[in-house]
């Protein structure tokens, strides 16, 4: 039996997680803020997906232009309406822990607004591709997880390069070293905030795209990939861009080669078996590092 096809489509869904997950370890690693809404944001931005594809008809990936600014400006605004008073008042605590539970809070009430709004019913934005296949010998991959993987790898070059080479990215790596630091190298902490919650919130409308082609929306969608998301972070190490991806790409190889072989229950488990002995080995996960940013 041969394991090819099995990697490749684990390598597609782990580039996706990567993403998810990307967006999960930028806003941690800059605010010091667990993002639980994570998950919710994500449905969210695909219901939003869904519903102008619905409307216009045009390819889901030509939506990324649109969806991306969209949660953008979403995130910012969350940032600066809901976090940012909450942070000001806990402005000596360097991991609040009412951020914690105000995003958790948030996540309750997406979910029960999408389900008020769109019921709870599954939706999938089927296209002309949903159903075309590539192969490579004995490799089958399906046209939107090729898809979805050539975005995920782009998007997450680029957004690495933009982290790296940009002057908003060295800003954003300043206020996660040392925000007191960077304050006094006049960074206004607030602003990078906003915008760090902002481009994970925009990370997480790329994923719920290339999703959408391929994968149902409904309601509660994004507690499947927030369970995965937390795993990949703390597996690649928390504040760590590459890890994010490389640790979503090893949670994606387990989950597609372990079925081959075992039943999902046992694949899950052993997730978790490589999660632990990775933090047991390296606590700080395989990228993590206190100066990673």
């Amino acid at each position: 039996m041969s394991l090819m096809p099995a990697i490749v489509n684990g390598i597609s869904i782990g580039a996706i997680y990567g993403l998810i997950a990307m967006g999960l370890t930028l806003i941690f690693g800059i605010m010091r803020v667990i993002n639980f809404a994570q998950g919710a944001l994500l449905m969210f931005s695909m219901m939003i997906s869904y519903g102008i594809w619905t409307i216009t008809g045009v390819n889901p990936y030509i939506l990324i232009i649109i969806v991306g600014p969209i949660m953008f400006c979403f995130g910012y605004i969350v940032e600066v309406t809901m976090i940012r008073p909450v942070l000001k008042a806990q402005s000596d605590v360097r991991e609040p822990l009412s951020v914690l539970l105000l995003t958790a809070s948030f996540a309750v009430v997406l979910e029960n607004l999408a389900l008020m709004i769109f019921g709870g019913n599954y939706r999938m934005a089927q296209s002309s591709f949903s159903d075309k296949t590539y192969s490579v010998g004995d490799v089958f991959l399906s046209a939107p997880r090729l898809y979805g993987l050539i975005i995920a790898l782009v998007v997450s070059l680029l957004f690495y390069i933009f982290l790296k080479k940009t002057e908003i990215g060295r800003q954003l790596r300043a206020t996660g070293q040392d925000r007191n630091t960077a304050a006094l190298m006049g960074i206004n902490a607030e602003k990078t905030f906003a915008i760090a919650f902002g481009l994970g919130t925009a990370l997480l409308s790329v994923a719920g795209l290339v999703l959408l082609p391929f994968y149902y929306v409904h309601p509660t969608v994004g507690e499947v990939f927030m369970t995965r998301a937390f795993i990949v972070v703390i597996l690649g190490g928390l504040g760590s861009v590459p890890g994010a991806l490389v640790g979503g790409i090893i949670i994606g190889l387990i989950e597609t080669v372990g079925a081959q072989f075992m039943t999902a229950s046992i694949t899950s488990v052993l997730i978790y078996l490589v999660f632990l002995i990775v933090l047991f080995v390296k606590p700080s996960g395989l990228f993590g590092s206190p100066f990673e940013w």
